[in-house]
């Protein structure tokens, strides 16, 4: 096998859950080959470099074997390599959202009291 989509491999890799979800994320720029955007349908060979980005992590990742069906995750595991750099920054990210703290927690939409609140602290600090 020469090349497969990047989308099915993406998802063959198990990168994403479905085609439909590693297609949206192609189309919004999550992923580059080769550090340029591509499309859904480009063909992907082995030796290849991509970058992930899935929330908060990206990962550099080098094509090591081409697959066209979703497998066990140890198979999957086996189609990619991910680069040494990628896994050192990755780590140093996580660490530093660790140190920072728990994220703040909103309660959803502002109540009335609330953007009243809000209306009266803009009026006074506008001046």
């Amino acid at each position: 096998m020469s090349g497969v989509r990047i989308d099915k491999w993406l998802w063959a890799a198990r990168f994403f859950k479905t085609r439909g979800k590693a297609k949206e994320a192609i189309d919004g720029g999550k992923v580059h080959l080769d550090g340029a955007r591509v499309k859904p349908s480009k063909d992907i060979v082995i030796g290849q470099q991509l970058t992930i980005r899935q929330g908060f992590t990206e990962k550099t990742v080098v094509v090591s074997a081409i697959s066209e069906q979703r497998r066990d995750a140890t198979t999957a595991a086996s189609l990619y390599a991910e680069t040494s750099d990628s896994i050192a920054k990755r780590e140093l990210l996580q660490a530093q959202r660790k140190a920072a703290g728990p994220m703040p927690q909103t309660s959803g939409r502002p109540t009335k009291k609330d953007r009243r609140l809000i209306h009266q602290f803009h009026e006074n600090n506008i001046d």
